[in-house]
């Protein structure tokens, strides 16, 4: 049976949902939250479908679960679980997360301002800045990011070929750039996102080889990144992320901003020291900054950061039950 009550935060990181779910954690095999990740999909991925999807979600929703670290320095770890699956790096959720459990008094940082944590895709820092019982930011400094294909052509049917490079941030990203057949993200609405996304992102997986030097268990590529002219005071760049089957990212995507700044460093456009404003389709903003650079199994690589905000709106009990036909929940595509 699939029962039980599930108690949760919910905030937005710059736009975008977080669910900070703080009970009915499973217990999860594995040494490392890689590990951990596996068994999740393989025994209890019931979970993130009842509290992601229709009825009790939406297609853009994201969560995570606090757990304990699995490093001896770590101050906690966190599992991220999103209508797309159960990522193996989340920035926005990220910021989401800590803020809200900060917030909540859910997580005592060693030192105040700063925290470890082990995530899917290795161990990242924070640093974060709270005035009262507010979390003002939150900086994260993420795990490697490095260009894994240049200039690839893809043929997409109906729409022409696409000149593409794909980035890994935490996740792949097909990133797309203004060009002929894609006149830039403010002259397409956001049902054209929704349309040549999910067509973009098979052919680059039929197409592309996208496995980490460090971890085969992250693979495939799970977002597209489409890149255009600015709307806010300060950016430096545009973007709209598609993730899921129809979602797009509201805030700047920190993943996706991470494999942004690796694009932009590996062709020059961007040097250790630099700092990149991303803007969101609603016009949020993240700050990257290139930290330094560092390399990742062949390939250069940097070590980003990507710096926003968070607010928490509300607490809510979801219970799930399996007498509810749709229990695992639905989308409606």
């Amino acid at each position: 049976m699939m029962k039980g009550t599930f108690f949760c935060v919910d905030a937005h990181t710059c736009g975008n949902p977080v669910r900070l779910v703080t009970s009915g954690h499973p217990h999860l095999q594995g040494r490392t939250m890689s590990e951990k990740r596996q068994d999740f999909l393989a025994n209890h991925d019931w979970i993130r479908k009842a509290l992601m999807f229709e009825p009790r979600g939406h297609d853009m929703m994201s969560g995570s679960f606090l757990y304990p670290p699995c490093s001896d320095n770590a101050d906690a770890a966190i599992l991220f679980i999103e209508t797309s699956g159960c990522l193996p790096m989340c920035g926005h959720g990220t910021i989401g997360t800590i803020t809200a459990a900060i917030e909540t008094g859910l997580l005592k940082p060693r030192t105040p301002g700063k925290l470890v944590l082990d995530v899917p895709a290795g161990q990242i820092e924070i640093d974060y800045q709270q005035t009262g019982a507010k979390v003002d930011w939150v900086r994260i400094y993420n795990v490697p990011a490095y260009l894994a294909h240049k200039d690839a052509i893809l043929d997409i049917p109906g729409l022409g070929t696409l000149k593409v490079d794909v980035s890994y941030g935490g996740n792949y990203y097909v990133i797309v750039d203004p060009q002929d057949n894609f006149p830039g993200l403010r002259h397409w609405s956001a049902a054209d996102i929704l349309r040549w996304s999910p067509i973009v992102r098979q052919v680059a997986q039929d197409t592309l080889t996208c496995v980490h030097p460090n971890d085969p268990t992250v693979r495939g590529v799970s977002h597209v990144l489409w890149t255009g002219d600015t709307i806010s005071e300060g950016s430096d760049g545009a973007n709209a992320v598609f993730y899921g089957d129809k979602a797009i990212d509201r805030s700047p995507c920190g993943t996706g901003t991470s494999a942004r700044l690796a694009q932009l460093y590996a062709r020059g456009k961007l040097k250790v020291g630099d700092s990149y404003t991303h803007e969101s389709i609603i016009g949020s903003q993240f700050i990257g900054r290139i930290e330094s650079a560092t390399r990742v199994g062949d390939y250069d690589a940097i070590r980003p950061s990507i710096q926003g905000w968070a607010r928490v709106f509300g607490q809510n009990a979801i219970t799930v039950d399996d007498s509810d036909p749709y229990a695992l929940g639905f989308q409606v595509v």
